[in-house]
């Protein structure tokens, strides 16, 4: 028996290793190919580096509907794996483990995708994949890895120059009639993590039956090495730059709806990709219009650290501070924040008083939503005759403001679980609803085109979006889409400012027509192997005993997503997914659902009523009950 052995023996013994931990070790250093992977387990053994061992051991990191998504960088660094270093003071690998996101994982990802695709496109060509990346260390890596494992593969593959933001790379894939694709991120996650995005030929998120062939060759492959095919039989890499984003731009100036709103605007913007991608398309695009923009020059530089935020998340108010500061020493009438891999967008605005004030997910969708409706009909694209085809599409968690809204305009509303492959999933199946001689090559038309005929034979996607600051307003791409978000909100600040209002004072109109709705976001984190196992726990306990009486309110109905049957507005099964709903009889709600991407549970609390005239008034009391929800139910998971 080795000393190593031993070791792990003795730990496991102890309780200090979790058993799987060391069957898992022994898996790696078995599979792997890395000349450090030995010496670093051996470090953290000889440090006593047992809760680091079990977090990055614990599992094998799975390939899932939303590809991978773990560390990159352990809580303990080895000296191995500092190394020299690498760019803004990373370590020079990327830490070892089967639950952390390396080259051992990221080969298995990349082999397994090309192999169902092989497979799906048959004998008749080499599969075409495309590979972006944003900012995080070691996402450049892992995306000319990924490129070159491709070819010697025998696919050929498509590679940004730089960073690039996922909805971009949702919009090549069908540009280039891709595949397949992936994007090198971890989204807003902390500068610790990565991932490994993954895209179906439709330019959307793997969902089934392509994710279950995917999952399961990814999940066959133990190891990291492979063999390279002959010269004759590999593929090419071919390098994307500004010509793609010149056809991105292109289809994203298509989502305005009165582009003459925005001709010579002057209107002072502040903006901040996080350190990511955003300010790539979104800073000429909007110069291009006549916006006046100002960038933070801190928050301009491209690095993984995100040294000036503690999280790169607009959600946070706290990642928009410095844009924020800026907008007031420099008398700017808005701020747009944009996350690394530029999927969400987060705004604040200038209020009546002057007084800069940050919008939630759920107001900049609404607001979106509700300005896309009203200029649809006003320039008579949709009708009393067509409004039925129609559609916004939402998540169950998102806003029902929009579901006010839409029923306001007479425009049908359809709910998706939480993740955008599921929105893109309802684009997919309108686009496939329109007979095949009426759409011919569907991806060349133009969005006027494409309007008509959804309008004609399937559904109208007028807007879709979720509260996590993720949105849509057009079916050529396929994820939710900061760039396309920051235009669409643009046009909404250049009308409210035509007809001399202030954003809030526009979403104030919509609250005393629609009603007056509040939605509060929070969540319990959990880290590590010790964390995600209470997550489930509490997750489960939910599940099994919900509670009959919430903060003095009877329940009236309960909604377990992972056990009912539960349909969607036009018919379709919804996939089980571990999410409870509870309502309240004095008409609050809230559900609860793990976060499939952080190591946190997550709550959703809802509350609306009737201004009647007194808008302040009905703010106050809702935003009362809805912090009195939010106390019993801390309670209450403290003692599950």
């Amino acid at each position: 028996m080795s000393a190593l052995s031993s070791s792990l023996d003795a730990a496991v013994a102890s309780g200090q290793l979790l058993p799987s931990a060391k069957t898992n070790i022994e898996a790696l250093l078995a599979g792997t190919t890395s000349e450090i992977a030995a010496k670093a387990i051996d470090e953290l053994v000889s440090f006593g580096a047992w809760e680091e061992l079990n977090d990055r051991f614990f599992k094998t990191l799975a390939f899932g509907t939303g590809g991978l998504r773990g560390r990159t960088i352990g809580r303990v660094i080895t000296t191995v794996e500092q190394g020299k270093g690498g760019p803004n003071g990373r370590p020079e690998h990327p830490c070892v483990g089967t639950a952390t996101m390396n080259y051992y994982n990221v080969s298995r990802a990349v082999r397994g995708m090309i192999t169902y695709a092989k497979r799906f496109v048959g004998d008749a060509r080499k599969p075409v994949l495309v590979f972006a990346h944003d900012t995080r260390h070691f996402s450049r890596d892992f995306a000319e890895f990924c490129a070159k494992v491709c070819a010697d593969l025998g696919c050929d593959a498509y590679l940004f120059e730089g960073p690039r933001s996922t909805p971009q790379l949702s919009f090549a894939i069908r540009e280039l009639r891709a595949d397949a694709g992936v994007v090198l991120t971890a989204s807003h996650n902390p500068p610790h993590d990565n991932g490994f995005k993954a895209y179906f030929n439709d330019g959307a998120q793997i969902v089934d039956p392509h994710a279950s062939g995917i999952i399961n060759e990814v999940n066959s492959i133990t190891s990291e090495a492979y063999e390279p095919l002959s010269e004759a039989q590999r593929g090419t890499v071919t390098i994307l730059g500004a010509e793609m984003d010149e056809r991105y731009v292109a289809r994203l100036k298509t989502l305005l709806l009165r582009p003459s709103l925005l001709e010579g605007a002057s209107t002072k913007v502040v903006f901040t990709n996080l350190h990511g991608t955003g300010g790539t398309i979104n800073v000429p695009m909007l110069r291009g219009f006549g916006f006046d923009v100002l960038t933070v020059a801190e928050q301009d530089v491209q690095d993984g650290r995100f040294p000036t935020v503690d999280s790169p998340n607009p959600e946070n108010a706290p990642a928009l501070k410095m844009a924020i500061d800026l907008a007031e020493s420099s008398n700017a009438e808005i701020v747009i924040g944009t996350d690394p891999d530029a999927d969400r967008m987060g705004v604040a605005v200038r209020d009546s008083a002057g007084k800069m004030q940050l919008l939630t997910g759920n107001q900049i969708g609404s607001l979106m939503a509700w300005y896309r409706l009203n200029t649809c009909f006003d320039l008579g694209w949709i009708t009393h005759a067509n409004r039925s085809r129609a559609v916004l599409v939402k998540t169950f968690v998102t806003t029902e403001l929009q579901r006010s809204i839409a029923d306001g305009f007479g425009v049908g509303v359809v709910d998706t679980l939480t993740g955008f492959k599921y929105i893109a999933g309802k684009l997919r199946k309108y686009e496939e609803a329109i007979p095949a001689d009426k759409k011919g090559d569907y991806r060349s038309l133009t969005e006027e085109q494409t309007r008509q005929l959804r309008l004609e034979y399937s559904r109208f996607f007028v807007f879709g979006g979720e509260e996590s600051y993720g949105y849509l307003g057009s079916d050529a791409v396929r994820d939710k889409d900061a760039n396309g978000a920051t235009l669409m909100f643009a046009e909404v600040a250049a009308y409210a400012k035509s007809e001399g209002k202030t954003i809030p004072e526009l979403l104030d109109e919509i609250y005393n027509e629609f009603g007056y709705y509040l939605e509060i976001g929070k969540s319990l984190v959990m880290e590590g192997a010790d964390g995600a196992a209470k997550i489930q726990a509490l997750a489960a306990s939910y599940a099994e005993n919900p509670p009959a009486e919430v903060d003095g309110s009877a329940v009236i109905r309960v909604r377990d997503f992972a056990k009912q049957d539960i349909f969607d507005q036009e018919g379709d099964l919804v996939p089980k997914e571990k999410m409870l709903f509870v309502d309240l009889e004095d008409g609050r709600s809230f559900a609860v659902r793990p976060s499939g991407t952080e190591p946190k549970i997550k709550f959703y609390l809802y509350g609306k009523g009737d201004p009647a005239g007194d808008l302040a008034g009905t703010k106050t009391k809702v935003r009362d009950s809805l912090a009195s929800l939010w106390s019993w139910i801390e309670a209450d998971a403290a003692t599950r």
